[in-house]
């Protein structure tokens, strides 16, 4: 039996660590021992190149390269990480995954939709997620939590344009795939996201067929 893909998506500040830690714990409640990890990185080559794209010293990456050491890093965690668990019939909790690419790399940076689905295809093994929560709030909300979190990575520097591309790009993806996507309001207070959380995983699971 092939294992299940979750994935977590949104912008900045929206709370996708502290979603993702009440998931792993719904899993496990439900006798479900999900492998968790995170994009860009989650392997150590991954992690390394997860360095390049963050560290503030390399502000002049162009967005070619950054598309392509996105899908560098994503194609071993693919490999070394996810499919062979999926396959085994385990599950896989991932925070961002391609869907990511496609709201950075695309809405925010500039770069064709459908360049990204051929990397998609190619270097993801056209792996798609069984379920994506995105956690979204408005632009200006979201950037003032993440300020608050200490100094901005090379990514979260970019200006508020940058972020209202990303999530106009996350709200088209999820209106394309509405079986797949579930929006979760994420400017509300946090028992309310958290509430919307359990009860769409909780569905999610119950759907699968998956019991302790």
């Amino acid at each position: 039996m092939t294992g299940k893909l979750i994935t977590l998506e949104g912008g900045e500040g929206a709370g996708k660590s502290t979603v993702l830690n009440v998931v792993r714990e719904l899993l496990t409640a439900r006798g479900i021992d999900a492998l968790v990890v995170r994009e860009p990185g989650g392997t150590p080559a991954g992690e390394e190149i997860r360095g390049v794209l963050l560290d503030t010293v390399h502000h002049g990456l162009c967005a070619e390269a950054e598309l392509l050491l996105m899908f560098a890093s994503r194609a071993q965690l693919v490999r070394e990480k996810i499919r062979p668990a999926l396959d085994a019939g385990r599950w896989v909790l991932s925070d961002r995954f391609t869907d990511a690419s496609f709201a950075y790399q695309g809405g925010g940076r500039g770069q064709p939709q459908e360049r990204i689905a051929e990397l998609e295809r190619w270097a993801a093994d056209g792996l798609k997620p069984d379920l994506t929560l995105l956690l979204d709030l408005p632009v200006a909300e979201g950037l003032k939590r993440a300020n608050g979190r200490g100094s901005a990575d090379r990514i979260e520097m970019e200006n508020a344009d940058f972020f209202e591309r990303v999530r106009a790009a996350y709200r088209a993806r999820a209106a394309a795939e509405p079986a797949r996507f579930r929006i979760i309001d994420a400017g509300r207070p946090l028992e309310a996201v958290l509430g919307d959380v359990r009860a769409a995983v909780g569905a999610f699971v119950e759907a699968t067929g998956a019991r302790a």
